[in-house]
């Protein structure tokens, strides 16, 4: 009978090991932030808004430009996110997919992999639990529906975008990705000048972008869409640039805006692409990035 009590005093003790080892775990982020037993859980912490997560969480949309192209497309990138405190790495997917002769196309991309390591100082900001700030993640998928409205006409070719984010993106405990969905639509308006060998093509897009938060009171964000920008082609040469952002009505950090360069060199059956992205206001990275380009013509 002893025998049988000193086991059990044993594995009590050995489980109450444990229980306190996994709550200490985290000892360091509730001493950090003051968390005390019968307050929200930390998920309620972490602030969904792109100015307290990583630089793919809440990105600012590509900017349409009132045209769709006529080819297949699958396009796979690698990216560099510079910042001080956070510097992240990743590899992304785009696929392109136009039919009904070219009047409506659909987007499928996300990024596959992610790699950072942030600063404490950026762990402490966002209340992120990693404590040393390093891991990968994967990140949201997101499906897109395009539609030509207007095409060579008297009137700006004009392209209808309605765009759904998921929330297969992991490590919110890191405050990568928002684990929750999102969506946004806008039209792009454009209008091509000059000849079959260069030419410039200035486009404007204007939209609305809304995203699930963990707030109570206000369990959406919603926000104006906008991006402006010039293209110009010569020959199998593309250089675009563009400003764009949104700007949410909350105020949290969730207005960010970005300047685009974007240059592309198209061959018979694929592409090159190089782009830089500069942080102007709530989203603070300097991005530069490479991608290789599959091109598929339609019968």
């Amino acid at each position: 009978m002893k025998q049988y009590f000193l086991i059990f005093l044993l594995i009590g003790s050995f489980l109450q090991g444990l229980a306190q080892e996994s709550d200490s775990g985290y000892s360091w982020w509730n001493e950090q932030h003051g968390w005390e037993e019968g307050d929200p859980g930390w998920r309620n912490w972490i602030r969904i808004s792109p100015g307290y997560l990583g630089p793919n969480a809440l990105p600012v949309p590509h900017v349409q430009k009132g045209v769709l192209k006529q080819e297949m497309e699958f396009e796979v990138s690698a990216s560099n996110h510079f910042h001080p405190g956070d510097p992240t790495a990743d590899l992304s997917g785009y696929f392109y997919i136009p039919f009904a002769d070219n009047k409506i196309a659909v987007e499928m991309y996300g990024v596959a992999f992610e790699r950072f390591a942030f600063s404490e100082e950026i762990r402490n900001d966002r209340f992120s639990r990693i404590r040393d700030g390093k891991g990968t993640a994967i990140g949201d998928f997101y499906f897109s529906t395009l539609i030509q409205v207007v095409r060579d006409k008297a009137f700006p070719n004009t392209v209808f975008r309605f765009a759904t984010k998921t929330a297969s993106g992991n490590q919110l405990e890191g405050a990568r990705y928002t684990d929750s969905p999102g969506y946004f639509l806008d039209f792009s308006f454009s209008k091509e000048l000059g000849s079959d060998n260069s030419s410039f093509m200035p486009f404007l897009m204007l939209g609305f972008y809304t995203w699930q938060t963990n707030d109570e009171l206000n369990l959406q964000n919603d926000a104006l869409l906008y991006g402006i920008g010039m293209d110009y082609t010569r020959s199998n040469w593309l250089f675009s640039t563009s400003w764009a952002g949104y700007s949410g009505y909350k105020n949290e950090r969730d207005r960010p805006m970005q300047i685009n360069f974007d240059i592309r060199k198209d061959f018979t059956n694929t592409a090159i692409r190089f782009q830089y992205q500069h942080g102007l206001r709530r989203w603070d990275y300097k991005t530069v990035r490479a991608s290789f380009i599959w091109k598929f013509m339609r019968s």
